[in-house]
């Protein structure tokens, strides 16, 4: 069978007006990079994630609605990508509940956003979790959820969100260790260092935060309104004028070929105007935008149209892959139908009476580096040195379960009146466990 193509995830924030730093650095690359032939394309609209911060429902749906508009008029196509809105997706936010089930709170506790809001509740004095939502504390949990249950091999993200893969690379290995199999693939966070992004009306980073954006879809009047209004400095027309540091030149070349630049950076250093160079910068992002406005305008004069679009992604694809794989989870979990247990007295009794395993408990500590240890109960049996990748941690606590490193040889050490007999015992008992799984599986 040949092997299945990559499977790319991106999430799409459902909060507020699209403005043109968020086409030029996420939506125009996005769906350049949907066209792909090797891969296959999952892109959703993060409802649920919205909810974290936005509590007026009308918002939330209107919002939705533009954003969606948005990436269609922009070229996204639903006939060749996996177009859906999150909240569509039940089979998430159960499986965000397996997860938590597994997940580690202090590697919840380390989450930025989180340790963030902690840190501005101290420095103003107040309790560390005050006005702290669980939703936010758990927002990486459900985010493992959006890519563990698609088994998303890359996601696209922002150096900002490394942090969330790496928690969704660990929750699913702790999910596949906990119930013996691999479920779910480790996914990898993909970083483009070279994301475009655009200043504002002021020069400073186009940001709703700032009010200093330019609406993707305003209309002429308005977009050329906004464009004569960014801020330059005070030379004349006929004096030369840096292109470094200029909002104007940056925003020109985000949408300009090489030549056009080139043409242009050549009409700054001979003293073009700057009421000049704004009449260029309008006229060259009108004529690119102008057609997207137009699809954008009737797509959201058909809400309907969109909303069964975005249905009709959800309830194949859920049909395909997320009801599927939910009923194996199901399964493997122990959420099963009653009426095939067959237990007798004896085995009751026998399953009851057996002593708790020891478990692998796989971390991160603040020196960035990650780290396991083998525990029975509060007793720690065998502690790893730290790794610079938690595969690398993973790696090495399958080899010890398999047998195939010997203990002497294992990059870690026994506990405090831990001999290596404990350990191996130990790792004896969890092997016959496995293979007692595997055996019933087969059944």
């Amino acid at each position: 069978m040949p092997p299945r193509p990559a499977r790319v995830l991106t999430g799409i924030t459902t909060s507020g007006t699209p403005h043109l730093g968020n086409y030029v650095g996420a939506i125009r690359p996005a769906v350049a990079a949907s066209r792909a032939d090797d891969t296959e394309s999952f892109y959703f609209l993060a409802d649920l994630h919205s909810l974290i911060k936005a509590q007026d429902p009308a918002r939330t749906q209107r919002s939705t609605l533009e954003i969606a508009a948005a990436w269609l008029a922009c070229g996204l196509d639903p006939a060749k990508v996996w177009f859906y809105r999150q909240s569509d997706i039940p089979e998430i936010t159960e499986l965000t509940w397996y997860l938590t089930c597994v997940a580690g709170k202090g590697i919840l506790n380390r989450a930025h956003a989180y340790k963030a809001a902690v840190d501005r509740n101290r420095a103003d004095g107040e309790d560390d979790d005050a006005g702290i939502s669980a939703g936010l504390f758990m927002y990486p949990v459900l985010m493992a959820a959006d890519i563990l249950i698609f088994n998303a091999d890359k996601v696209p993200v922002g150096r900002d969100q490394v942090q969330h893969i790496e928690m969704a690379r660990d929750f699913g290995q702790r999910f596949n260790h906990v119930y013996g199999h691999d479920w779910f693939v480790l996914p990898e966070a993909v970083v483009d260092e070279q994301v475009a992004t655009l200043p504002g009306l002021d020069g400073r980073k186009m940001s709703k935060s700032y009010g200093n954006t330019i609406a993707l879809f305003a209309p002429p009047a308005e977009l050329k309104k906004l464009v004569f209004s960014i801020v330059t400095d005070s030379r004349a027309p006929g004096e030369a004028k840096d292109t470094e540091g200029s909002a104007l030149f940056q925003l020109y070349q985000a949408f300009a070929s090489h030549e056009q630049t080139a043409a242009f950076a050549q009409g700054f250093a001979d003293g073009i105007g700057w009421g000049d160079a704004k009449q260029r910068l309008y006229g060259l992002v009108e004529a690119e935008i102008a057609p997207l406005r137009e699809r954008y305008l009737d797509l959201v004069a058909r809400p309907d149209d969109i909303e069964d679009t975005l249905r009709d992604g959800a309830r194949r694809l859920r049909e395909r892959y997320a009801t599927p794989l939910l009923a194996q989870l199901r399964e493997a979990v122990g959420l099963r139908d009653l009426s095939t247990v067959r237990l007798d007295a004896m085995e009751t009794e026998t399953v009851a009476d057996r002593p708790p395993l020891a478990a692998f408990k796989q971390y991160r500590e603040a020196d960035g580096r990650f780290y396991f240890k083998l525990v029975e109960g509060e007793r720690v049996l065998l502690q790893s040195r730290g790794f610079d990748a938690p595969r690398d941690a993973g790696q090495a606590i399958a080899a010890l379960r398999r047998g195939s490193v010997p203990l002497a040889q294992a990059p870690a050490s026994t506990g405090e009146g831990v001999t290596e007999a404990d350990v191996q015992a130990a790792l004896d008992a969890l092997a016959a466990a496995d293979a007692e799984k595997a055996a019933k599986a087969q059944a």
